[in-house]
């Protein structure tokens, strides 16, 4: 699974920020590896210079195998609370995503797409 970090200029932390992202997105989503090809991540502080409360953006979007890319969104008040958040946010709607391709047996279904 690829990660690329893209931020800001209001977002302060570079290669040591997108290091802790890469970390925390492959132990998070350790599960889905084998189906996610790339996992963007967007940071954004949409007050700029100014603070206030849940001012921080995170928007993940994961590009799966043979699917539609999943995209995520989460605010808070810290980078790393709206990341953390937006990556639980990505595997509830990975597993729901996913959980559609296998029926309740673990057997590919029909609805899956055929390259």
């Amino acid at each position: 699974m690829q990660v690329q970090v893209n931020t800001d200029d209001h977002i302060q932390g570079g290669e040591s920020l997108a290091q802790w992202i890469q970390d925390e997105a492959g132990a998070r989503l350790a599960r889905f590896r084998e189906n996610i090809t790339r996992l963007e991540v967007f940071l954004t502080d949409l007050d700029g210079a100014k603070s206030g409360a849940d001012d921080k953006r995170c928007r993940l979007e994961a590009r799966v195998v043979s699917r539609q890319p999943v995209t995520v969104t989460a605010d808070a008040d810290k980078m790393a609370s709206a990341f953390i958040s937006a990556v639980e946010k990505l595997a509830r709607a990975l597993d729901t995503d996913l959980g559609r391709v296998k029926d309740r047996n673990g057997r590919d279904t029909i609805r899956t797409v055929q390259d």
